[in-house]
Formats: structure tokens, sequence, C-alpha cells
């Protein structure tokens, strides 16, 4: 405890300066899934016997949250061994260099966001010029639909690109109330700013990759719904009904999860629809 403690003070910089990164309450979702993340960039806890993983780690200030809601759960942070993402952008992987200090957890990466992590994001085609974060090395390139397992604890990747070049998107199950629920954790569906669907040099095949993604995401079963935003899936509100004593579970909302889909693939298809319009 007392070398977290000390590493906490060296790595973590000042008080959170995002809006979207502001300290939040730790909690249990589900089983042994749990929130460790911030009130809408989300950082995810799953623990097993063997050890733990955790997904996405934020801005380059968001793993000392991270860290303390580990520890405010009864959790140890150096028995963290897997750090997965859903998406690389600066907003979810700068903190990863500094978190994987912390835990000592091996990084994996979908094979197309390899570089861009281990660049510090210099090689992120939309951010790259913008935003940059110590680098970090992937130890294991996860493939689509490998099955991550870790004391008989399993996640699938499902790789979603468009919103970014390897975006992931992770599936597991838990037990709730004696009833087995599939989670889906939603690596991002948005088009970026100044992002185009159509003669994109810099990532020529994103429009594939977005109508390739809704498919996807169609096609996994969905209780629990949950994202690499809280503003995705509601999270704020459905903690405060949680902490109420709601049931049955808050989190439980596949009509949410459809819906999100299809906001995000019409938005997909209207702006496809003006590109085209426009040549």
């Amino acid at each position: 405890m007392l070398l977290i403690s000390i590493a906490l003070l060296l790595l973590a910089p000042a008080p959170a300066t995002h809006d979207d990164a502001k300290p939040f309450p730790a909690y249990r979702i589900a089983d042994n899934l749990y929130y460790v993340g911030t009130n809408d960039i989300t950082a995810y806890l799953v623990t097993t016997p063997a050890g733990h993983i955790v997904i996405n780690a934020g801005y380059e200030e968001t793993p000392a949250l991270i860290i303390a809601s580990i520890e405010k759960l009864g959790f140890k942070p150096r028995d963290v061994k897997i750090l997965l993402n859903g998406q690389a952008h600066f907003d979810h992987v700068a903190g990863l260099a500094a978190l994987q200090k912390l835990t000592g957890a091996d990084v994996y990466s979908s094979a197309r966001e390899v570089d861009v992590l281990e660049s510090g994001g210099k090689k992120d085609y939309r951010f790259g010029s913008e935003y940059s974060y110590p680098p970090v090395k992937v130890a294991h390139v996860v493939a689509d639909g490998e099955k991550v397992t870790l004391g008989g604890v399993t996640l699938v990747a499902h790789v979603t690109g468009g919103h970014s070049v390897g975006c992931t998107t992770w599936t597991m199950q838990v037990d709730d109330a004696g009833k087995q629920l599939d989670v889906v954790i939603i690596g991002g569906t948005t088009i970026n700013p100044g992002v185009t669907m159509l003669n994109n040099a810099k990532y020529p095949s994103v429009s594939a990759d977005m109508a390739r993604t809704f498919q996807v995401l169609r096609s996994l079963k969905c209780d629990i719904y949950l994202g690499a935003h809280g503003g995705y899936y509601g999270m704020i509100a459905k903690y405060e009904r949680m902490k109420k004593g709601e049931g049955p579970n808050p989190f439980i909302d596949p009509a949410g999860y459809t819906a999100h889909i299809d906001r995000a693939e019409k938005a997909y298809l209207d702006q496809l629809a003006r590109e085209r319009a426009a040549k």
C-alpha cells in the first residue's frame, strides 16, 4: 500500500482538468464487474481469482482516480494483470503508461491500434497532430473474436472500427441474482469531428468499417449495456437508481442498447448521404 501511495504522489498530476473526467464513486455493476471510472470517461474492473482486468485508462491524470477506486472497492492494484481498451483515443488511453506502472499489468490491444499506443498517440490518424501522451508497450495483440481469459473469467474482443481504426467492443457474462446476463461494453460508434466517410485518404476503409460495426453490434446479445463514455448509456442516472435500491438492476437495458445503435447508425447514414449529395 505504501508503494502505491508513493507512486500516486509521483505520477498523479494536478487535479482533473477535464469536465468529463471528474471523480465518481466506485461501485459494483453486477457480479465481478465494477465501475472505477470518472463522471463520463469510463473504466471497468473485472475481478477474478487469478488477478484482475481493467478496461480503459482515461486521460494522463485519470489513473490516480482509477487506483483510488480499486482500493475503495477492497482490491489491490498490483493484482491487476491485464489492461484492455475500447479505443485508442487520447481521452481513453493517455493514462495507460501510468496505469501500467502503478499495477505492473500487461497492455493488450487490437492489431490496428498497436502503433497508435506505442507512438504515444502520434500515429492516431485523426488526433495525432493535436494530442500526444506517454507511449506504452503492447504485450499482446488481440485478434477479432479472441477470448481473453483470466482466472476462469472470459472477455471476448469484437473489433468494431470506424470511430477509431481498431476500436474494440468487449463482451462478457455475469451472474445477476442467479441469472446469467450478457454484458456489452461498446468501444465507440460516433464519427469524429472533421472525419469524412468518402475518399478519406488517411483512413480509406472508414465507411466500410463503420457499416460493419453496426452489423456486429446488432449481432451481439446484450442485457447490460455499457460503453467508453457514461453518456452512452445514461450511467449517472442508472447509478442513482441503483443507489436507491431500484430493481431489477438498472444497468440491464437491452432496449437502450438497441436505441444507441439506431441513433449512431442513423447519424452515419445521414453523413454518408450528405457527402454523396455534395459530390
